[in-house]
């Protein structure tokens, strides 16, 4: 056929010697033929589902059976039959996945790249993913934008129209922003096997067989434990200490279905199947043996509360994860009614059930390319099937290898395709999937020949594979599918040992024998728990030496407390220290141990360091950490961008930013400069904004002129738009859409900007002045909007209604001044949000815009310029006109430690106007932040090592009921504080 299709092209008069026909693979012309025959069905009148196409060069009609009008495109199914006789013959295999020659399902490729086009029959053998998404990460771009490729390091150049890539907040690094000295990919720095995590580092008994675990995304020392007998651990593995222990039991049994409610008095023992964090670690989910799927929220230490209980499946809950379809936040379950469900993860409300599975549904994969969200799904019968959210059916069907339990993953960059089997006979299988092709590209090698119950895999640095076999955990490099290494981890591990890496690949979690947890790890993780195992034992040790004069009844109660704030100071986490009884306790049995403010007015009692400067600014209007928390970003008042990277080398193994050593100042070997277009008028006037894509790749900024789109890597312009008036004045990606921009205007209004497109696609109006702060939540699906008239604007993102409003209340006595600037940001657990003002700080509840703290600026003291949250939501740093620095606790808004002008500034600028205008917390780090100053500097604070943390929580019994604190003079010294 290829032969006959060469010469038809090459008679045609006006393609004669003016083109030379190319080597074709059948896998390219099965999907040149495919596009063709979609196209060609999409333009019929009358589409059916299986339509009679007999040729691609003449359009083809398909007309109505037995007079009745077919089925919209919408409803049908993207799967069609296979050609009638007289069609194209099957040119493709067929088999489970296998390489051999006969006819398979349609592909995935269609579907996936016009998910609502009208169904043809794939003449061909059937990829099961997607000739259109191969190189994922490399998004659309204008013919003069760069931006990073899916295969290198490098900037590439492509000639589509303008758009940014997609991130949803999923737990995948997309488009890692690569530093000189930092490992990326396949880069020579990250060798094997040295740097995969083999020493055993942690030991810890969790009291049942653990069949689940997953690494908090953001506390990578965090790891959530389900068990065979329900239990629910979460341990912080740095100082070995067991946050949590929950065990099973239901929450509402008058809510639970008969059947449950059967199943549970017939046999009360329920086993976790699996546990899951959300992608942004504010969520966690457990599914269970029976029937029963809990989710939970998490606010950091040990506070876990009750979130959604949902009666999802009858019989076991095989599997749960989340994805964000229609940006919105859900829960994906399968289970023994062979059914998938989505489930909104705010509500509980069910959003789509998947049937066609025939036998239990084993596990879910949810993932998305493109822009086309979809779910592939395993059954014990070996069937994987994949789903887009439109309950249209499944769009493949092909047999797993081992035809039995089956789980799939995707490498870390979403990128490569891999499953792990395990057949009845107990043979095992890795495979790496060929996206394009539909078949297995490769075969891992080593497994037993006869494993001990089903392997489990992970992936890790989009370079390493590892599975749990024959009493050891075997690794392969993506790429070579010989074994690369296996360990046993001193001995004592299961036969097929549950695993997880964390995110960064620098630990993983191993379940062994005697309930016992094995953490691994290579050099970055020894470090990282070492640096967790100071602060615990530094913070504890004013509470063990106190015990030595305790009276016996309270000693062991001090003892325990002492595990707590230990627990505490290494998680930065100081939202439930005032909730620790036996440390008051003691101290109240020596009335010399009262509590202090922190007090911080030396050099040497916090680790700071200004950062070096080769461009001299006036002053830094905007700052923040990039995501990777390798770099820090400036936006100064003359409309230029400085960047500061830390270098990974022997000082600093990890590449994160540090306030011990100094970064190096960026510029790429250009020379050019980021520079805003700034307003005609006076720039230093306008009101400078920016925002950081995700995956740190690129910044949209404006200052007073158009808002301009730069590639971090090159510094070149990718693109500019919407020229004033009006002006920009505040910018926010959508979470989940990065080509959706919300940008607040100097003109009152907020418009909701498509970037690929080109097109305002909504305005917002209800604020009287220039908008000042912008925030999306991911599980509410709002936008909270501030401004300069202190209102503040809840809008739905579904539709942009404005929701509610309400103004901020300035404190008795102040009088109303000149407009400042409102600003607010999410808590971690997205339904609550900070209000910064230089009059006050408050904690808003969102959905009924009810202030739950508020911490006011007293009448003479100096007014706040800058405030935020510490990465963990714990802590909230806020900046004084008077260049003093305060730290509260964001449970309470309470003071508890306080950094002076003197700490940080020399005795020349410290009597000088020099002040923080903007304050910006690590995004890692919780005990790390910056501030950019008005005379242009830059200094990066942490507590001093032996500390660990920022002062410690007041206690309780000291502040107000309502929570409406009394705010000291923030120039005052400690001896002239209330006590609180």
């Amino acid at each position: 056929m290829l032969v006959e299709l060469k010469k038809l092209i090459e008679a045609n008069p006006l393609f004669r010697d003016k083109l030379q026909f190319p080597n074709l693979r059948n896998s390219r012309l099965r999907t040149l033929i495919n596009q063709s025959l979609n196209w060609q069905h999409q333009l019929c009148k009358n589409p059916r589902p299986n339509p009679d196409i007999k040729t691609l060069f003449v359009d083809h009609s398909c007309g109505p059976p037995n007079g009745a009008r077919a089925p919209s495109p919408v409803s049908n199914p993207l799967l069609g039959g296979l050609p009638k006789a007289g069609g194209f013959p099957p040119l493709g295999a067929h088999g489970p996945f296998q390489p051999t020659a006969s006819p398979v399902p349609p592909p995935l490729a269609g579907w996936m790249s016009s998910p609502s086009s009208v169904p043809h029959p794939a003449v061909s053998a059937g990829p099961i993913a997607l000739a259109a998404l191969k190189h994922p990460r490399t998004p659309p771009t204008n013919p003069a934008l760069d931006y990073p490729s899916a295969e290198s390091e490098h900037v590439s150049k492509r000639t589509r129209p303008m758009g940014i890539s997609d991130e949803v907040n999923l737990g995948v690094n997309m488009l890692p922003m690569s530093f000189p000295g930092q490992a990326h990919g396949h880069s020579p720095a990250f060798k094997a096997p040295d740097d995969l995590p083999k020493t055993v580092a942690r030991t810890l008994t969790q009291g049942s067989s653990p069949m689940s675990m997953d690494f908090h995304p953001i506390k990578q020392t965090l790891l959530l434990v389900g068990t065979n007998v329900g239990d629910i651990g979460l341990w912080e593995v740095g100082s070995r200490e067991r946050l949590v222990q929950k065990t099973f039991k239901v929450w509402d049994i008058s809510k639970c279905s008969m059947p449950l409610q059967v199943a549970l008095v017939k046999e009360p023992v329920v086993s976790v199947n699996r546990v899951i964090w959300s992608p942004d670690g504010s969520l966690f989910g457990v599914a269970y043996s029976r029937h029963i799927v809990q989710l939970y929220s998490y606010h950091g230490g040990e506070d876990m509360r009750q979130h959604l209980e949902i009666d999802a499946h009858v019989g076991g809950v095989n599997d749960i994860s989340f994805s964000t379809p229609n940006k919105q936040l859900c829960v994906i379950t399968c289970g023994d009614d062979k059914t998938i469900k989505v489930w909104d993860a705010a509500t509980g409300v069910k959003r789509h059930t998947f049937e066609g599975h025939e036998a239990p549904v084993y596990s879910v994969c949810p993932h998305y390319k493109e822009n086309i969200q979809f779910i592939f799904s395993t059954a014990l019968d070996g069937k994987i099937k994949a789903w887009l959210y439109d309950n249209m059916g499944s769009r493949v069907d092909y047999d797993a290898p081992g035809r039995w339990c089956t789980t799939m993953a995707y490498s870390a960059d979403g990128t490569r395709l891999f499953s792990c089997g395990t057949s009845k006979d107990g043979e095992s299988y890795i495979v790496e999937w060929n996206e394009s092709e539909g078949a297995v590209k490769r075969t891992y090698q080593g497994f037993h020949k006869r494993s001990l119950g089903v392997v489990q895999f992970d992936t890790t640095k989009n370079r390493y594979l590892a599975a749990g076999d024959d009493f050891s955990i075997k690794f392969w490099d993506m790429d070579n599918v010989q074994l690369l290494t296996a360990i046993d981890g001193d001995g004592g591990l299961q036969a097929s040992p549950r695993i997880r890496f964390n995110k960064e690949g620098s630990l993983l979690a191993v379940s062994g024998n005697e309930n016992v947890i094995k953490v691994m790890a290579n050099s970055d993780g020894l470090r990282l728990l070492h640096t967790f195992e100071n602060v615990s034992s530094e913070s504890s040790k004013p509470a063990i030496n106190s015990l030595a004069t305790a009276a016996a009844a309270t000693s062991a109660a001090a003892d325990r407390s002492a595990n707590v704030v230990s627990i505490q100071a290494m998680n930065g986490d100081a939202r439930n220290m005032v909730d620790v009884k036996p440390v008051i306790t003691e101290e109240s049995n020596d009335k010399s141990k009262i509590w202090k403010l922190t007090e911080v007015s030396e050099p040497s009692q916090c680790r700071s360091l200004r950062l070096p400067e080769n461009l001299r600014v006036a002053k830094i209007s905007r700052l923040i950490f990039t995501n990777s928390g390798n770099a820090i970003l400036a936006l100064a008042s003359n409309a230029i961008h400085l960047l500061w990277k830390w270098q990974r080398n022997e000082r600093n193994a990890t590449g994160k930013a540090t306030a011990s050593l100094p970064p190096q100042q960026w510029q790429p070997a250009s020379g050019i400069l980021m520079t805003n277009d700034a307003a005609e008028n006076n720039p230093e006037e306008a009101v400078p904004c920016f925002a950081l894509s995700k995956n740190d790749s690129y910044v949209m900024s404006a200052s007073g002129g158009k808002i301009s789109l730069f590639n971090m890597m090159t510094f070149k312009t990718m693109a500019t738009f919407m020229p004033p008036p009006p002006a920009a004045t505040f910018l926010a990606f959508h979470p989940q859409d990065n080509n959706i921009i919300a940008i607040g205007m100097d003109d009152s209004t907020i418009q909701i900007y498509n970037v690929r497109v080109d097109e305002v696609k909504s305005k917002l109006k209800g604020h009287s002045k220039r908008i000042t702060g912008l925030a999306f939540s991911n599980v509410l699906n709002v936008l909270v909007s501030s401004g300069a008239d202190a209102q503040l604007c809840v809008w739905n993102t579904d539709g942009w209604e404005k929701q509610r409003s309400k103004v901020l209340p300035l404190p008795q006595g102040r009088p109303n001044t000149a407009p400042s600037d409102t600003r607010v940001q999410f808590h971690q657990d997205q339904a609550h949000f900070l209000v910064v003002h230089e009059t006050q700080l408050a904690i808003y509840e969102t959905t009924k815009l009810e202030c739950m703290k508020q911490w006011p600026v007293r009448e003479s003291s100096a007014p706040i310029t800058h405030a935020t949250f510490s990465c963990d939501s714990q802590l909230v740093y806020a900046s004084f006109m008077d260049a003093t620095i305060c730290v509260f606790s964001s449970a309470n808004l309470r003071l508890r430690c306080r950094v002076n002008p003197s700490a940080y500034l020399p005795a020349s600028l410290s009597n000088s106007n020099v002040h923080p205008l903007v304050i910006a917390a690590h995004p890692q780090e919780p005990n790390m932040f910056a501030v950019g100053l008005s005379d242009g500097g830059v200094h990066i604070f942490e507590p001093v090592e032996s500390e660990g943390k920022w002062g410690v929580a007041p206690p309780a019994e000291n502040g107000s009921a309502n929570g409406a604190v009394a705010a000291p003079s923030v120039g005052a010294s400690a001896s002239d504080q209330p006590q609180r």
